[in-house]
């Protein structure tokens, strides 16, 4: 069974920076593409970015893009999310997702879900 783990959420004041972490077990990590999402209260889960199995491809939101980066480490079974120049509309839960071959940017193309990290952005 595939299992994904997100940790580095926190508190952090606008235009500040955070590295969220998933780690990736139980199957072959390399063989997955990660994406990551976000879901505020009362608002519904909205795609961050994704990252294919090799790295070399990666895709954002509109709303991140330039601010957020994707990167992976196979060997250590990680996908990071480095989240720079945060704006309190970052505040979320942030969850990493997995799914045998390329990426998707919506929830219902990934098989296998983290609980969550939270990621609050004070104004």
């Amino acid at each position: 069974q595939v299992r994904l783990i997100e940790s580095g959420g926190g508190l952090v004041q606008t235009g500040g920076s955070l590295r969220l972490s998933c780690a990736v077990s139980g199957s072959t990590f390399s063989g997955f593409a990660v994406g990551w999402f976000r879901q505020a209260p009362g608002k519904e889960r909205e795609f961050v970015g994704a990252i294919n199995w090799s790295g070399g491809s990666t895709s954002y939101a509109d709303s991140v893009k330039g601010r957020f980066t994707i990167a992976r480490d196979n060997a250590k079974n990680t996908v990071y999310l480095q989240m720079n120049s945060l704006k309190p509309e970052g505040t979320a839960v942030y969850c990493c997702a997995a799914a045998a071959g390329n990426y998707g940017r919506y929830p219902n193309y990934y098989r296998y879900w983290g609980q969550g990290t939270q990621v609050t952005v004070s104004s």
